[in-house]
Order: structure tokens, then C-alpha cells, then sequence
């Protein structure tokens, strides 16, 4: 079960029904799902763009979208968001980076620092693509939201944080939860590795780790937030409040999975904005058929 939760957490953090439908979904407070067939044979593993909207009726009020990011997906999946994104007057995106650097090019390049070395390395593993390869960090209305390298660190240092904190909490999580287990999961990752489709294996015992999730994300967020995620998301809906300020009305925020949460319940509160429909986009395909092209 630990080894199963740190390869999750590489995927959904530093991050069911048929496929592409949209639908409504309690309170807007899912965002990434595995979609079984009647029998419950996994088919894919999806992420979710769950739209805001005023809670009162404004003719040309704005939308807010939160797109949920899987960091590491099939390249079927960052083409169709590369389509979605051009629909939007800006789409505010995550990237802690040091002050001044051309993020636009520097995010291809990068690939230095530990989580995305993992991430990289996942790619392989699973035959999957890397969001930073996949997505068009150029595109004109992609617009940097998040904190600068300085910030995250003077932040961190402010709440007396720091990241061996944050990885032993999820490590405690991660052993009490394979305490209350029969270590099934282990035992089917071991047998993945040495499956014939090793790819497609991996896949399937990964993707149900996803129902953790939730219990993952309070692992790293702790009972008063944290730098990782909830300071960063206070940086985001402060740019999001100028860019609606500056007149834009179709703004998404494309943020890992693990951030959602904490951004939905912020928009709520803050921006008086309710959820109203949300649209699945498929991140993993699990029946071993050629991943769609999108919705």
C-alpha cells in the first residue's frame, strides 16, 4: 500500500460513469474518477472541468472552470485540453519557478527537480505522456498563477514547514492505511510489473488507488492547510480576482487534482460561485483499446 500511495501521489498532487459525459455531480466535489463497466471492470481512469457559476443570476456573469490535472496521462488527453484552452479569456495555471524566468520556455525543459524526475520516469513505466510535453505552455492566454520559487520557500519557512514534513505525513497515512489492509495492493503491483502488458497492468492498479484520494489530500494539508496547497491556491484566486477585474468572463484554473478541493470551496465562499455542470475528459484508458481522442 505505500508503495501503490507514493506512485499515486507522483500522478494527482506536485497534482463512475461512461466516459466524456456531462453531467451533475454532488456539489462539484469530485474530480478525478475511475468509470467501470456494469461488472466493474475498470475503463478509465478521468478527470473532471467542473464549471462555476454565480450563485445569483447575472446576465454576462463570469465562469470559472476548475480543470483538474493529471500530471502524468495519455496524450490523447492534453491534446483535447490544448483544444478546451482556446475557448477561455485565460487560463491561470500552476508552476512554482523562481522570479523573472520566461516560464513558457523554461517548462519544457525542466527537468531537474525530484517530482518531476518521478513523474518523468513514470512516463515510461506506464507509456504515458508528461503534462508539461503535452500541454502548450505558449499559448497567449495561459497565464502564470502561482507562486515564485522565493514566495514558496519564505511561505514554508513563515508556517515552519518543509517538504521532509510533508512526505512523512503522507508516509504515516500511507502505513496506517495498509495496517487496516491485507496488502492486496502490494501484492497486485508486484504482479503487474511482470505482467505481459506491464504498461496496462500498472495502469489498473493504480487508477483504483484513486479513491484515496480525498484521505491523501488531508494527509498532505494537515488540520490548517499548507504551502502545497492551500497558500498556492490563495495565490491563484488573487490573479483570478484581477483577471475578472480586467474584464474576463471564460477563465479556467488548471491546477493538479489535489488542489481542487480546497479551490472549489474558495469560490464558493469568496466569489459567490456555486458548481453547475460538471464534464469528464479521459486521462487513462484501461481497457487496453487506443485512448480516444477526447469529447
Amino acid at each position: 500500500m505505500v508503495t501503490a500511495a507514493a506512485w499515486l501521489a507522483a500522478v494527482a498532487a506536485v497534482a463512475p460513469c461512461p466516459a466524456n459525459e456531462a453531467s451533475k455531480e454532488r456539489d462539484g466535489e469530485r474530480f478525478v474518477r475511475l468509470a467501470r463497466d456494469s461488472r466493474g471492470k475498470p475503463l478509465a481512469l478521468e478527470s473532471a472541468i467542473v464549471r462555476f457559476v454565480p450563485t445569483t443570476v447575472q446576465e454576462g456573469g463570469p465562469t470559472v472552470d476548475l480543470v483538474a490535472a493529471v500530471h502524468v496521462a495519455e496524450k490523447s488527453y492534453y491534446r483535447r485540453l490544448n483544444q478546451l484552452f482556446k475557448g477561455y479569456d485565460a487560463v491561470l495555471y500552476e508552476m512554482v519557478a523562481p522570479a523573472g524566468v520566461d516560464l513558457a520556455e523554461r517548462i519544457p525543459a525542466d527537468s531537474s527537480h525530484p517530482v518531476s524526475l518521478l513523474q518523468r520516469g513514470m512516463t515510461r513505466v506506464l507509456e504515458l505522456e508528461f503534462q508539461l510535453n503535452g500541454i502548450d505552455y505558449s499559448a497567449r492566454n495561459f497565464v502564470h498563477a502561482d507562486m515564485t520559487a522565493e514566495q514558496f520557500a519564505e511561505t514554508m519557512r513563515q508556517r515552519g514547514e518543509s517538504m521532509l514534513q510533508i512526505f512523512f505525513r503522507m508516509f504515516w497515512h500511507a502505513l496506517a492505511e495498509q495496517a487496516g489492509t491485507t496488502g492486496d495492493t502490494d501484492v497486485r503491483l508486484l504482479m503487474a510489473l511482470f505482467s505481459r502488458d506491464r504498461a496496462l497492468a500498472l495502469k489498473r492498479v493504480l487508477a483504483e488507488q484513486v479513491e484515496d484520494m480525498e484521505g491523501s489530500l488531508q494527509a498532505i494539508e494537515g488540520p490548517k492547510g499548507s504551502t502545497l496547497i492551500s497558500e498556492r491556491n490563495k495565490v491563484a484566486l488573487e490573479v483570478l480576482r484581477k483577471r475578472l477585474a480586467s474584464g474576463d468572463r471564460r477563465v479556467a484554473i488548471f491546477f493538479g487534482a489535489a488542489h481542487m478541493p480546497d479551490l472549489a470551496r474558495r469560490l464558493r465562499k469568496g466569489f459567490q460561485l456555486k458548481p453547475s455542470t460538471t464534464r469528464w475528459l479521459v486521462a487513462w484508458e484501461l481497457t487496453g483499446k487506443k485512448a480516444p481522442p477526447g469529447d
